[in-house]
């Protein structure tokens, strides 16, 4: 009875040790990129192994589909609690604007503001500026001579911003097809022989240090890049495009130019708890020189605008702005 009784205890006592020594679960995050080979699939597996390498409390995977359209509405939707996503777009989400018609995005929230910028600029063709006296966008939209222009299908975020641009002007589609023009909204795979068979005359789309179809069409030669006009550029401010200067990125480019900046920020589900919002923002904002090795983009990340409304867009979580007074960016 009493070799009973011993063996009760200690097997008690096994129980007992191994119920408290246990690992905690970690909590499983969904991180909403872009799909593999994108920059945003990059940065998103740069933070994924930064939260791994500093919390193990967290567990992240990263959604390999959508993109500065489709995240704010996949964080929204709950299939995804965090996500990269475009600052102008998180915006229009937020208040159902554009693209979004009606469908708010009430539950988004951002977590680091600033990443890095994301331009829409203007590209044209030399013969087409030189045959008409052109020198400037204002020159070609006022002028009420044809233009052929081109940019992404439906569903970008070009074409909202370039539609509000022509707007502007007092054109739209049926506008500059009276005038004996078009606006031709094809994959990037066709740009460059359309620009090439002068089928095109203005090319917009977003700008990126290295972007493949503006690479390729700047070598094919016969392109300038255009400044975008003081009212293109009040357009784009009143849709949460900041005003921003982009490098001679390409050949084609004689110096910087002047585009609209969509801005570029890490955004959270408002339904994710304080602590965790914290820890992201925290591990994200503190580790973003070895962030940005892997991911050549962020380098361009400045302290300072982490925090500030303008590269923010929409209300940030009560966890990041823990964070932010505790860095003295918030009072």
């Amino acid at each position: 009875m009493k070799i009973t009784n011993k063996f009760s205890l200690l097997a008690s006592a096994l129980i007992f040790t191994s119920a408290f020594s246990l690992p905690t679960q970690a909590e499983e995050l969904k991180l909403g990129a872009m799909p593999v080979g994108s920059g945003w699939y990059v940065g998103a597996a740069a933070i994924q192994r930064m939260v791994q390498e500093k919390d193990s409390k967290l567990d992240i995977e990263i959604i390999a589909r959508g993109g500065g359209v489709a995240n704010p509405m996949v964080v929204e939707s709950g299939k995804a609690d965090i996500a990269l996503s475009n600052v102008a777009t998180s915006r229009w989400a937020s208040e159902g604007m554009l693209l979004y018609q009606g469908n708010s995005a009430t539950h988004i929230r951002s977590l680091v503001g600033g990443l890095n910028p994301v331009y829409i600029g203007a590209i044209v063709r030399k013969d087409y500026m030189q045959e008409n006296g052109f020198k400037t966008l204002d020159d070609i939209f006022k002028s009420n001579r044809p233009i052929n222009i081109m940019m992404k299908p439906a569903g970008s975020n070009i074409p909202p911003v370039v539609e509000a641009i022509l707007a502007a002007y007092g054109l739209d589609r049926d506008k500059i097809k009276s005038q004996g023009g078009s606006i031709l909204q094809v994959d990037s795979s066709q740009m460059s022989g359309l620009i090439r068979d002068k089928r095109v005359d203005l090319y917009f789309d977003t700008i990126l240090q290295g972007h493949p179809s503006i690479t390729e069409i700047s070598l094919t030669g016969g392109i300038e890049f255009l400044d975008m006009s003081e009212r293109a550029l009040e357009v784009m401010a009143s849709l949460g495009l900041q005003k921003g200067s982009y490098g001679k990125w390409f050949d084609a480019q004689t110096g910087s130019n002047i585009g609209g900046d969509f801005g570029t920020h890490l955004i959270a589900s408002s339904k994710m708890s304080d602590d965790t919002a914290y820890s992201i923002t925290k591990i994200v904002v503190e580790n973003m020189d070895q962030l940005s090795n892997d991911f050549k983009a962020w380098k361009a990340f400045k302290l300072e605008d982490a925090a500030k409304p303008e590269k923010n867009g929409i209300r940030l979580h009560p966890g990041a702005i823990r964070y932010y007074k505790e860095i003295g960016l918030l009072k």
